[in-house]
């Protein structure tokens, strides 16, 4: 049995990758027809296949529920983001204090540093401006420092990084 899955895993490495691709491919050509559902397999086959080497190990989800609680806490935080970026760039005083926060991690798996990273990102006012692994920091840049360093590391280990190590250790 253990020959099977090698063998999946070698022939079909990332195989909701494999389905994700074929279902863009066809959303990209917009039309359901057999040549281009064919092409799409094809693609989702041929793609996760050919860049195997670059993938990294796969991530360990050791606990479900608070990835649910962690996405409603970012998309919650992206929309009231939202709402004070756009509030800052229409005032006409441009009071803005830019700052950049080094963020030390404490969580130790690259896929979740990832997410991380790309969470400060997505959420309007904060950009992950760099990784450094030596140190073990994030450098980030905020639109607005309305309060001290500290008050926005202890936001994100709040709301953000607990959770990512509840979810893979």
């Amino acid at each position: 049995m253990s020959g099977k899955l090698s063998l999946r895993a070698y022939w079909l490495p990332r195989p909701l990758f494999s389905v994700f691709l074929a279902v863009l491919w066809l959303a990209l050509v917009n039309s359901v027809s057999v040549a281009n559902i064919l092409v799409g397999l094809a693609l989702g086959f041929v793609i996760p296949v050919a860049t195997r080497g670059f993938w990294p190990e796969r991530a360990r989800l050791q606990r479900f529920w608070p990835m649910v609680e962690y996405v409603l806490v970012l998309v919650w935080d992206i929309i009231c983001s939202n709402f004070v970026v756009a509030r800052l760039t229409l005032q006409r005083t441009r009071n803005l204090k830019p700052s950049f926060v080094t963020y030390p991690l404490d969580l130790h798996d690259d896929f979740a540093i990832t997410i991380l990273s790309g969470t400060i990102s997505l959420t309007p006012g904060t950009v992950s401006a760099h990784y450094d692994p030596e140190s073990r920091t994030l450098l980030l840049h905020v639109l607005n420092m309305t309060g001290d360093e500290a008050a926005v590391i202890g936001q994100i280990k709040q709301r953000y990084e607990r959770r990512l190590q509840e979810m893979f250790g």
